[in-house]
């Protein structure tokens, strides 16, 4: 899982922001893998669709270790819907936590991590105006 990315080379994930708070979006299951594990401080807020679905990991940065406000994590939560094999659906449970919860077991596939204690949230897929 070292990645370097060299100058001129796309990060591994797309930086959006949201009411000033910048939230980062997978972009490959390696580079979910990348961003969860190597990018991601443990007072960061972890998102991902529920149930095994494949789609891309979301990471809102926080420096002050506080939650962050209800829209902005709602507003993530569209994100990870939007990036997800559920994209078409009305409405899609997106799970949640702190990044210090989020961990691999050895031998895992690229992607798949477990958490371990999680809140839910039910969102409208939406890639929002990136």
């Amino acid at each position: 899982m070292s990645r370097a990315v060299s100058k001129g080379q796309p990060k591994p994930y797309r930086t959006v922001d949201i009411d000033g708070w910048e939230v980062l979006v997978g972009r490959s299951a390696s580079d979910n893998d990348y961003l969860s594990l190597k990018v991601a401080k443990g007072r960061d807020t972890w998102l991902h669709v529920a149930g095994g679905t494949p789609g891309s990991h979301v990471v809102i940065r926080n420096e002050t270790g506080g939650d962050p406000p209800r829209e902005v994590l709602e507003q993530a939560a569209q994100l990870a819907a939007w990036y997800s094999k559920a994209r078409g659906a009305p409405r899609v449970e997106v799970h949640y936590c702190k990044a210090a919860d989020v961990s691999k077991e050895r031998g895992a596939p690229a992607g798949q991590v477990r958490i371990k204690r999680f809140k839910k949230m039910k969102v409208t897929p939406s890639k929002l105006d990136t």
